[in-house]
């Protein structure tokens, strides 16, 4: 009958082992993603804001682009150098190409 208990614990330690490794795994290719995708994000509102900012106004669509890879960003752990950038785009003269020149 100890055997048995032996078998069992040993069954349910090794079934552990390798669920913690699965775990461990997924974790790790989630945080590279996550790191990945802010990557991206960080670089599109790098060249959008200072594309923007050199052009020296903003139309609406470009705020609200900026708006949403701004607000992506910083959900996911972003740093000031995203926020200093979109607050300076933000902060340009709204100039909409269709109707004004």
């Amino acid at each position: 009958m100890e055997w048995g208990f032996g078998i069992v614990a040993g069954g349910l330690t090794l079934a552990y082992r390798r669920l913690s490794k699965k775990v461990k795994e997924q974790k790790d290719e989630n945080k590279a993603m996550k790191d990945g995708l802010k990557a991206i994000l960080h670089d599109r509102l790098y060249q959008s804001c200072n594309y923007y900012i050199a052009r020296g106004w903003i139309d609406t669509v470009g705020l609200t682009n900026i708006g949403y890879l701004y607000n992506s960003y910083h959900a996911l752990g972003g740093n000031g150098t995203g926020t200093e950038l979109y607050n300076r785009a933000k902060a340009l003269p709204i100039k909409n190409s269709y109707t004004e020149e």
